[in-house]
């Protein structure tokens, strides 16, 4: 064994140094972590208001039915059809003879309510319309023609809930959110309500009574119905119109509908009212109009009288609540667009993953498959090491045990550790004669592997990291590809070595399925974009005729691979070259790996990104690999949480039986692709019992961790590598279970 010390002028980075740049690179970190929530934050808001706006989120469709009404005074209930509360005292209003209040329930609707619009405008008519406050911040517009038109508008609740079932909060907060959206769309608020599912004066019950009491407090005029026409039950034009008319001359407060249903029938049977109406003499007037006659109070315009501008916060918060919900109305389907594409491509992924793993499987295993004469002759092992002193005696004494000759080169970027000496007395502890140690100044892992590459005696280097350890026919299965003369690069299995924590069976799952199907696919395609770093192995001069690994990404193995093909090498994987590394024992380690993982993936895209117009062997790359891994690696992967997103909110507010099978059907096609990526390593299915909670959890974390790398790579953030804690649990491989 031998020791060589080597060094880099100014790339010193002295430990004291690094823990501040660390601490300051963390904090230039938090406001894009911040940002990334507050995006998921924003993405829930925007689908639970759309949920509320359809009343899907706090929708309470319960209707009070055969309550009795032994508090309501008997002048209420014989009384008129209009409940007010002036000065504290409740009465009740009738229509007078001959004169029709015309309302309208339950809209705006987009499709009806503009054709009741233009025939109540062609014949002169106004109208008072009680409007749902979620249907208002809809359709904005609808609203502010109404007014504008002459009509008048009434509250009928934000989510069309029986207020009887209703706490005073929530009262009062229905009330609120209609006035609100009001003074959004049409800058006014109102006195006027009427309840939904209400109907005649002798309707009010117990339950109810004391919701008019209160709100009657509160300012408003509760309206009533004495002349139905029961247009929603659809019974044909002619019975709307006679349900509609009062008898004997009387005045009436009478009730059609503009929404709520399909409403046909009302839009043609309501010119053939108004035409029988006047022809009978009736006038028509709205709520307003009938308490002016009633009750003057003396100079009022009798159309505007319930009407109240809005000013202040109440206006503002309007505008605001519009705004929102029209953010809501273009967003969610979009979302829902985006969703259906996301869940093509990830079952397309799926699909892809499992043909071809399976021809790979086949291709690799047949009798007579081989790359050529087994290759025999000794290759360079290059370990780089930054305080290992955890993990590499395991790490030799992996490489020990090795059946191919080799040559191992431990580069100690400057450790503070004593990774060097512990690698030394390792070695000698081990008898191993082909170690040599190289100590150079921190300089970070790409200097070191290019350091080792220049020491290297042989034609082959085999690169690994310090918490990694191979097994003992890792280096010879690795090396086999090489006797193919194309292959500049071979891509190893890495395998999670502390997989019996939760964290460590979550990431096993990842690296058998995702990380190792993947890779069988894009063999096959012959575009594969990353050699993982803890087992991976080049021709020398390969690695040197693109410039070894390379400083300009935090993914120097994505780099160098992309920097393979462009060069027109062949990058293969060798499923049977088998090697264990320490995963990141906690959430806040994996965080630190994936987002940089991730983070250097983009860069390496970006830096590649002139392979998407080159010839040869780099445009083929460009066309093929570079779509493919941005799909499958970036975009699916940060548009997915659409699907978790969309299959809570189905749960929690549509159709919880329906949505849940869904999920449990992806959850099943996943299970499959596991089940079969596990079977193609000989690996235990029990891990797979893990699979259903790391869905729930393990894999939203991954959605944040691309997320957060996105924005840091929109924003033009820089990242510093961040070394992970290692506990050397990891032993030999055959310690592995």
């Amino acid at each position: 064994m031998t020791t060589t010390t080597t060094s880099r002028r100014g790339r010193r980075r002295a430990p004291s140094r690094i823990g501040r740049a660390a601490g300051k690179a963390a904090a230039l970190q938090k406001p894009r972590v911040l940002l990334a929530l507050l995006l998921l934050l924003a993405l829930t808001s925007v689908m639970l208001l759309d949920g509320y706006l359809r009343a899907e989120v706090g929708g309470d469709q319960r209707v009070r039915d055969g309550a009795g009404s032994s508090k309501v005074p008997d002048t209420i209930l014989d009384g008129g059809p209009i409940l007010s509360f002036r000065g504290g005292q409740a009465t009740t209003v009738s229509v007078p003879d001959k004169t029709i209040a015309l309302t309208f329930d339950d809209g705006p609707n987009p499709t009806y309510t503009p054709q009741v619009l233009e025939i109540l405008e062609k014949y002169d008519v106004p109208a008072t319309f009680f409007v749902v406050g979620s249907m208002v911040s809809r359709y904005p517009g609808i609203v502010q023609d109404m007014v504008e038109q002459g009509n008048e508008v009434g509250i009928h609740t934000f989510t069309h809930v029986d207020l009887s079932y209703q706490s005073d909060a929530r009262v009062d907060r229905e009330m609120q959110q209609t006035q609100l959206a009001l003074a959004g769309a049409a800058g006014i608020t109102t006195t006027l309500f009427r309840a939904p599912y209400s109907s005649e004066t002798d309707a009010i019950d117990n339950y109810s009574w004391p919701v008019y009491q209160k709100l009657g407090q509160d300012g408003y005029t509760s309206v009533f119905v004495d002349t139905d026409s029961d247009d929603w039950k659809k019974p044909g034009v002619a019975k709307i119109v006679r349900w509609a008319t009062p008898s004997k001359g009387k005045g009436a407060s009478v009730l059609f509908h503009d929404a709520g249903g399909e409403r046909s029938q009302t839009i043609e049977a309501l010119p053939k009212y108004i035409e029988k109406m006047k022809a009978k003499g009736y006038t028509f007037t709205t709520i307003s109009g009938v308490l002016e006659k009633q009750q003057p109070v003396g100079g009022a315009n009798d159309l505007q009288a319930a009407h109240r501008k809005a000013t202040g916060a109440t206006l503002y918060e309007g505008k605001a609540l519009v705004a929102a919900v029209a953010v809501a109305e273009w967003a969610v389907p979009a979302l829902s667009a985006g969703l259906m594409v996301v869940g093509v491509a990830v079952m397309g992924r799926f699909g892809m993953m499992l043909i071809l793993a399976r021809h790979h499987h086949r291709q690799r295993n047949r009798r007579r498959f081989g790359w050529g004469p087994t290759v025999t002759r000794p290759v360079s092992v290059i370990v780089p090491a930054y305080n290992e002193k955890e993990c590499i005696a395991n790490t030799l004494a992996s490489l020990a045990r090795s059946t191919h000759p080799i040559e191992i080169i431990v580069v100690d970027d400057g450790s503070t550790d004593g990774t060097s000496e512990i690698a030394r007395d390792a070695a000698s502890a081990l008898g191993m004669t082909n170690v040599r140690v190289v100590r150079q100044e921190n300089a970070g892992k790409p200097a070191a592997l290019n350091n080792g590459v220049r020491n290297a005696r042989h034609d082959i280097v085999v690169m690994m990291d310090g918490d990694t350890v191979f097994e003992p026919d890792a280096v010879h299965q690795l090396v086999q590809p090489f006797a193919d003369p194309g292959v500049g690069a071979v891509a190893g299995n890495a395998k999670v070595g502390n997989r019996d924590t939760v964290i460590g069976a979550w990431q096993h799952i990842e690296y058998v399925m995702g990380f190792n199907l993947d890779r069988r696919m894009y063999d096959l395609l012959r575009c594969m974009p990353t050699i993982p770093g803890a087992i991976g192995a080049f021709r020398r001069d390969a690695v040197l005729q693109v410039g070894g690994m390379s400083e300009d990404t935090l993914a120097e193995d994505t780099d160098i691979t992309i920097a393979m093909h462009r060069a027109g090498w062949r990058v293969v994987y060798q499923e049977h070259a088998k090697a264990w590394t320490e995963a990141p024992g906690s959430l806040k380690q994996l965080w630190s790996q994936r987002y940089r993982w991730s983070y250097g993936t983009m860069q390496a895209l970006w830096k590649h990104r002139k392979s998407l117009t080159d010839k040869g062997p780099s445009g083929r790359f460009g066309r093929v690999g570079m779509p493919l891994v941005v799909i499958f690696q970036i975009v699916t992967p940060v548009c997915a949480p659409l699907i978790d997103v969309f299959t809570a909110y189905s749960m929690i507010f549509i159709d919880f039986r329906a949505a849940l099978l869904a999920w449990l059907a992806v959850l099943g096609v996943q299970l499959v692709c596991a089940a079969y990526a596990f079977r193609l390593d000989k690996e235990k299915y029990r891990y797979l019992l893990m699979m259903p909670l790391q869905q729930l959890a393990y894999r939203q974390m991954m959605y944040l961790v691309l997320i957060h790398s996105c924005i840091t790579a929109l924003t033009g953030g820089r990242l510093r590598w961040q070394k992970l804690k290692r506990t050397g649990e990891v032993g030999t491989p055959a310690g592995v279970s």
